[in-house]
C-alpha cells in the first residue's frame, strides 16, 4: 500500500467513523478522529495481525487502552475483514456485541478495556510473557494522553523498563484535550517526553496525524535495544471535520443531519486533495 493509498484510506475511515456513529447514535467522536491515521497505519503496514493468524501465539498485539474510541478501532477491524462491515449496524444496540468500548466478543479485539490505565499494565505482561516464551511477537497499546495520570501506567512503565521489553510499543494520542477540559488543566503532565525517559523508555516524538512521520517511528522499533518504546502522537481532536477539530464538545457526541452531511463533504473534499 502507498503512501497516497494510507491517506486515502485515513479520510475513508473518517468517513466511516462518522456514519456508524451517526447510525449508533453515540460515540466518542473527537478521539476516534484523532488516532485513526494511527490504527490505520498500525493495521494495514506494521501489525502481524490478520482473521487467519488471530490465534497464533506468533500473531503481534494490540491493545485498545483508550478503549472509548472503539469506533476507530471497529471501522479498521471490519476493514481488515475480521467481521462483516455491515455489523456495525448495529452498533450500540441491543444485546450487540459492538458496544461502547472494546470487548473480546468482537473478532480481532484482544482485550476488554476502557478503564483508563489498564491497557499498559496488560500489555506489559503479554510483552514479559513473549521474552519469557522466546516469542518474536511485539505489543502494541494506544494510550490517550487523559489516561496518563493513572497510576497503574507509571507502575507498568517502571516494571517494563525493569524486565527490557523492547518488544512493547506505546503510542500516546496527545490530542491535549479530556471529557472535561485540556489536560493540562485537568491534571497537567508535561513534559511528557522527559518523564517516560525518566522511567527508562527511549521516546520519540512524532505528528501523530502524518502518515509518513508514523511510518518512520514503527520502522525503527526499538528505538534502543533493551528498552521499552514510546511514540509520543501529537494528533488534532477531531481531525479532518474543521467544526469538530479541537473542540471540546466532541470529545462524545453525534452530528446532526446538517453537521453530518457537512462532515462528509469536508472529507470528500479532502479525498481530490491527496
Amino acid at each position: 500500500m502507498t503512501t497516497k493509498e494510507l491517506k486515502e484510506r485515513s479520510v475513508n475511515y473518517r468517513k466511516k467513523i462518522l456514519k456508524y456513529i451517526k447510525i449508533a447514535n453515540a460515540g466518542h467522536t473527537g478521539g476516534s478522529l484523532s488516532c485513526t491515521d494511527i490504527l490505520n497505519v498500525l493495521y494495514n503496514k506494521v501489525l502481524n495481525v490478520s482473521p487467519g493468524n488471530f490465534s497464533s501465539p506468533h500473531r503481534d498485539r494490540y491493545i485498545q487502552s483508550k478503549g472509548h474510541c472503539v469506533e476507530a478501532l471497529f471501522v479498521v477491524l471490519a476493514d481488515k475483514g475480521f467481521f462483516p462491515e455491515e455489523d456495525l449496524n448495529t452498533l450500540c444496540k441491543y444485546r450487540s456485541h459492538y458496544i461502547g468500548h472494546p470487548t473480546k466478543k468482537v473478532k480481532g479485539v484482544e482485550q476488554n478495556t476502557g478503564a483508563l490505565g489498564h491497557g499498559l499494565p496488560i500489555a506489559a505482561g503479554v510483552a514479559l510473557a513473549g521474552k519469557m516464551d522466546k516469542r518474536a511477537y511485539r505489543v502494541y497499546t494506544l494510550m490517550g494522553d487523559g489516561e496518563l495520570p493513572e497510576g497503574s501506567n507509571w507502575e507498568a512503565a517502571l516494571s517494563a523498563a525493569h524486565y527490557k521489553l523492547d518488544n512493547l510499543c506505546v503510542i500516546i494520542d496527545k490530542n491535549s484535550l479530556q471529557i472535561t477540559a485540556p489536560t493540562a488543566d485537568v491534571m497537567n503532565t508535561d513534559p511528557v517526553d522527559k518523564k517516560w525517559e525518566a522511567f527508562g523508555w527511549a521516546v520519540k516524538e512524532v505528528n501523530g496525524n502524518d502518515v509518513e512521520e508514523l511510518l518512520a517511528a514503527f520502522s525503527s522499533l526499538p528505538f534502543e535495544k533493551g528498552k521499552p518504546s514510546v511514540i509520543i502522537a501529537h494528533t488534532t481532536k477531531g481531525k479532518g471535520v474543521s467544526y469538530m477539530e479541537n473542540q471540546l464538545k466532541w470529545h462524545h457526541g453525534v452530528p446532526s443531519n446538517e453537521e453530518y452531511e457537512l462532515a462528509q463533504q469536508e472529507l470528500d473534499e479532502l479525498l481530490l486533495t491527496l
